[in-house]
């Protein structure tokens, strides 16, 4: 059995076999299912997912790039959903900040604030965070450890393979692993990965993105988490079987709705 704890299936490019996608989700092992919230404007669409599927669930946050969208009215309205189990993707983001030095500091500012109301609406709702971290460790590990992370936990999405990054596992926090984990330039994250506490490892397609091999090059699906876990299987040296029942239990200690399900 598995859990895709990160896949957008509320992405456009799923609008048309969406009911197909679960069911070979379900056949390759799939039980469950989170819905990170990246765009409020698709948040809607992400509820009615929920609504349909009893193994689907849904988060309420604004990633990095769509911070100008950010209502927090909004997203405590969705927080209340019984569906909804997480904050975020919420995070940081410097891939892609201006080239002036000026718009440059203003703009990792801006993130930083509505990182932190993230952090502070999911302290008051008492739901676990679903972090983005891309290019930016040193300020997001301090960020989630000077504003009391620790009190929710969560995961770190697509984990960047950041040495910096491992000491949050301190904090309640999980190491979201998906295709990334199967490309041929990832020995970074390979490398890194017997360093990470088993107990701390949950699986993620990020599906549509970062299609694991050997479907590179295609849409992602979460039936391809599958993928991800035998290849952490390989590196680690452990059954199958053995990845699959860890991640899941680490899965529902990380998000505990997921246990009337699986």
């Amino acid at each position: 059995m598995l859990i895709d704890t990160h896949c957008h299936l509320d992405d456009e490019r799923f609008e048309e076999d969406l009911d197909e996608v679960i069911k070979r989700a379900f056949k390759n092992g799939v039980k469950a299912f989170v819905i990170p919230g990246a765009d409020p404007d698709d948040l809607e669409k992400a509820k009615n997912i929920s609504e349909r599927y009893d193994e689907i669930f849904f988060a309420a946050g604004v990633h990095p790039y769509e911070i100008e969208k950010f209502d927090e009215r909004a997203l405590k309205e969705y927080l209340k959903h019984p569906k909804c189990i997480a904050v975020g993707e919420c995070g940081l983001d410097y891939y892609r900040l201006p080239k002036d030095e000026t718009e440059k500091k203003e703009e990792k500012e801006r993130q930083k604030e509505i990182f932190s109301k993230h952090i502070k609406l999911a302290k008051e709702v008492q739901k676990p965070l679903i972090v983005h971290i891309r290019e930016a460790s040193f300020d997001s590990k301090e960020i989630l450890i000077n504003n009391g992370a620790k009190d929710v936990g969560g995961v770190l999405h697509c984990f960047n393979a950041s040495e910096i990054l491992l000491e949050l596992s301190n904090y309640g926090f999980y190491f979201g692993i998906g295709g990334v984990i199967t490309f041929k330039n990832a020995k970074k994250l390979v490398n890194i990965l017997p360093k990470i506490p088993k107990d701390k490892i949950v699986l993620e397609t990020d599906a549509p993105y970062l299609t694991p091999h050997p479907y590179r090059g295609k849409r992602n699906e979460p039936a391809y988490t599958l993928y991800v876990a035998q290849k952490i299987a390989e590196i680690l040296g452990m059954d199958l079987a053995d990845v699959c029942s860890i991640t899941i239990k680490n899965a529902k200690r990380v998000f505990k709705e997921l246990e009337k399900i699986v």
